[in-house]
């Protein structure tokens, strides 16, 4: 709190009642505790230190101090003096900003109702952060930052940390089939971050840009964001299913998908329609955005390599994630490029992102080296296949034949198509709300267009198995109820 110019600012606004140094002091803290500038708990200056602050003698300060104590505003103690638990009035609404709002390239985006952050039973994309080896993390960070020296504390190389660009390649390799050098691997703040680097990096305002429908809300904000033609392209069982008119009539410039375990519905891109995405990509001059956010967790069948490695050079930006691997706050995602693309895009970082978090950067390189990220990853597998067997067994008890599910083969969630003539799966989302139970509306994830069916998004990685049956229960009450 600047104090000075609080004093100042309040001075001018009231200098009509030309009022003694005391008052005048005395009169601008009780209006910024009443009108929650000074919120309830601040410990205000001490009486010395505030009067050298202004330039004031001590006796104006311990006036208004007093003043403020006898009307209970604050209260004094050991050390110091205190605002009180008083609730704030309203303050006046200042007049409009003469804007317009927010550009066109923010509009028309979804509406997220809820957050990942509420982390209540069934809310998608969160993983168990009970089960995050915390004490671990916290000695990796601590021998992190204790071999830091003065110079690691400047602006890092804005493709990120070498050691870390490594690490993630070594493990790519070895684990999701991707082929790529440090080179081709630069650092990102998380998915988002990596949407927004492919959509401006790769793209020009105008240029047509599919996602799959329904499809991941991040991926339109990024592309309209970016001033881009967004197109859905249906989904089917097999994937992303563009047909020979999109690729002429609505040629892309960028095509965005989750072959892994589509968001939302959850299925597994087949063999034949990654080549053949891949073939079509090629001959229209487009990059395709593979999202691999949560292949780690494949719960039957063998694993599937990634498109980035199924041909040599493949037009394929490839994004990963470690938000759902590890923790969300740790906010570090990656992009793979091809290897043609990797020198212009280190120049552009280099002139658009400052990087930083060297230390986080450094204890993530060690994690992934000494084999603990693996190691976490089998724990994990184990765990969510657990609960992926508990909720399928609780939805077949408590809904067979009333709804059927959809991707559960892989990841941290499934779908749940309900019947197109039963209640509406927004309804059933609010009334899931109330009773404490976070689903998303399969609706939610479509582009305008023709209405899908009715269905719900069930995340199960938080939940544990004990608690599956009740809750499925208690979501299945919701969903039969007229």
């Amino acid at each position: 709190m600047d104090y000075a110019l609080l004093l100042d600012t309040f001075g001018r606004d009231h200098a009509r009642h030309a009022w003694p140094r005391q008052r005048l002091l005395h009169e601008c803290l009780r209006a910024a505790i009443r009108d929650g500038t000074l919120a309830a708990g601040t410990r205000l200056l001490a009486t010395r230190a505030l009067a050298q602050e202004l330039g004031i003698a001590r006796n104006t300060v311990l006036y208004a101090y007093e003043q403020l104590a006898c009307e209970g505003f604050v209260i004094p103690d050991r050390r110091g003096t205190v605002v009180a638990g008083i609730a704030p009035v309203a303050r006046r609404r200042g007049a409009d900003v003469p804007h317009a709002g927010l550009a066109r390239r923010a509009q028309n985006l979804r509406i997220v109702n809820g957050t990942a952050g509420d982390a209540l039973p069934f809310t998608p994309g969160v993983p168990d952060l009970r089960a995050f080896p915390l004490v671990q993390w916290r000695r990796l960070l601590d021998r992190a930052w204790r071999g830091l020296a003065a110079h690691q504390l400047n602006y890092g190389d804005p493709a990120g940390e070498p050691a870390l660009r490594t690490a993630i390649a070594d493990y790519l390799r070895a684990s999701r089939g991707v082929v790529c050098e440090p080179g081709q691997v630069f650092i990102t703040d998380g998915t988002q971050g990596s949407l927004d680097l492919c959509a401006r990096a790769c793209a020009d305002a105008d240029d047509v840009a599919w996602i799959e429908n329904p499809g991941y809300g991040g991926a339109l904000a990024a592309f309209r964001g970016a001033g881009l033609a967004v197109l859905g392209i249906a989904v089917d069982g097999e994937g992303m299913a563009p047909v020979a008119h999109d690729w002429t009539a609505r040629r892309p410039k960028l095509i965005y998908t989750t072959p892994s375990h589509q968001y939302p519905i959850g299925v597994v891109t087949s063999a034949a329609r990654r080549m053949a995405l891949i073939d079509g990509a090629r001959a229209a001059g487009a990059l395709i955005v593979e999202d691999d956010y949560d292949s780690e967790f494949r719960h039957e069948g063998p694993p599937l390599a990634a498109m980035q490695g199924l041909v040599a050079d493949a037009p394929v930006l490839y994004c990963g994630t470690f938000s759902k691997t590890m923790f969300p706050a740790l906010r570090i995602g990656f992009v793979v490029v091809p290897a043609g693309l990797a020198p212009q895009l280190a120049v552009m970082r280099a002139q658009s992102a400052a990087a930083g978090r060297t230390a986080e950067q450094l204890a993530l390189a060690e994690f992934l080296h000494s084999g603990e990220f693996a190691l976490h990853l089998r724990r994990m597998r184990r765990l969510y296949r657990q609960r992926r067997d508990a909720l399928v067994d609780a939805l077949d008890r408590h809904l067979g034949g009333h709804a059927v599910i959809e991707g559960a083969s892989a990841g941290m969630h499934l779908a749940l198509c309900l019947p197109s003539d039963g209640v509406a799966d927004v309804e059933i989302v609010r009334r899931a709300r109330e009773q404490g139970i976070v689903v998303n509306a399969l609706s939610a994830h479509a582009l305008p267009g023709p209405a899908m069916a009715n269905g719900l998004l069930l995340g199960y990685a938080q939940v544990p198995v004990e608690r599956m049956d009740a809750l499925v229960a208690r979501l299945a009450g919701v969903i039969l109820a007229r």
